[in-house]
């Protein structure tokens, strides 16, 4: 959003908390959100690659175009089945489109469990061994601003990635680096990533979503690097080394304080 008000352009935030607010579970609220927009950017709740991703985005794109809207441009997944229907579904529209499709976003790790496991010293995950070109939520952000504010955009599939291959291993000992602690990945089951997150309190329909997104996509079918961001933006896409030293000093990733007890 600020990189378009940066640009002077008239924004609308789709959300809950917006006026008039915007639910992906509550289709009366798509076409006041809609209504006098001329391009949109579509990004799914919770994701595009989990089940029944397409079929809402695909009525959302109907309903988008039924509204005047011109161009769309949506956030997909790379590698994901249900991400590629999503991205169907948004060319089935008739409206113009845009596809953003991305990997996993770095941001990840400093954001809910994530977030809690790095802090902890542990990040268990199911990805095993693959290389992936972890994308930064920055440049995403920016291509996605230039897909809705410039020409030549339409009718392209920009799949972004970050500089670099980097196994799970490889990324937890940038953090490590980073916040100057040890800090390991482990890497688990599916069935032991899930009950992990429902004993941190996540929905287990969420976790075995999750758990099955990331069997699907970690299989190395991600393992390229791309020169989306050099070509679309004239700059080099950020380095997960620069996001982990950068978002270390917030102290996000500070180890939780050892409580004392008097003798």
């Amino acid at each position: 959003m600020s990189g378009l008000t940066a640009r002077d352009v008239p924004v609308r935030v789709g959300s809950r908390r917006a006026d008039p607010p915007f639910d992906w579970e509550d289709d009366t609220t798509w076409e006041p959100a809609l209504r006098g927009m001329d391009a949109v950017y579509v990004a799914y709740y919770p994701d595009a690659a989990f089940p029944g991703a397409a079929r809402a985005v695909g009525a959302f794109a109907d309903r988008a175009v039924a509204c005047g809207v011109r161009h769309l441009v949506l956030l997909a997944d790379r590698g994901s089945a249900e991400a590629e229907r999503c991205e169907q579904a948004v060319r089935d529209s008739g409206a113009e489109w845009t596809i953003v499709r991305v990997g996993f976003i770095t941001q990840n790790f400093s954001e809910a469990f994530l977030a809690n496991l790095v802090k902890a010293g542990v990040v268990a995950l199911p990805a095993g061994d693959a290389a992936e070109p972890f994308t930064d939520a920055e440049d995403i952000a920016d291509v996605a601003v230039a897909a809705l504010t410039e020409s030549g955009h339409a009718g392209q599939i920009h799949e972004i990635t970050g500089p670099r291959l980097l196994t799970f291993a490889d990324a937890v000992g940038e953090l490590s680096k980073a916040t100057a602690r040890e800090i390991r990945y482990l890497p688990v089951t599916p069935e032991q990533f899930i009950s992990s997150l429902t004993e941190r309190g996540v929905a287990a329909e969420y976790a075995k979503q999750l758990a099955g997104l990331m069997v699907e996509v970690f299989d190395g079918r991600r393992a390229q690097v791309t020169d989306t961001v050099q070509r679309v933006l004239g700059r080099p896409p950020r380095d997960f080394a620069d996001y982990a030293r950068e978002t270390a000093a917030t102290g996000v990733w500070d180890a939780p304080a050892q409580s004392s007890r008097e003798a």
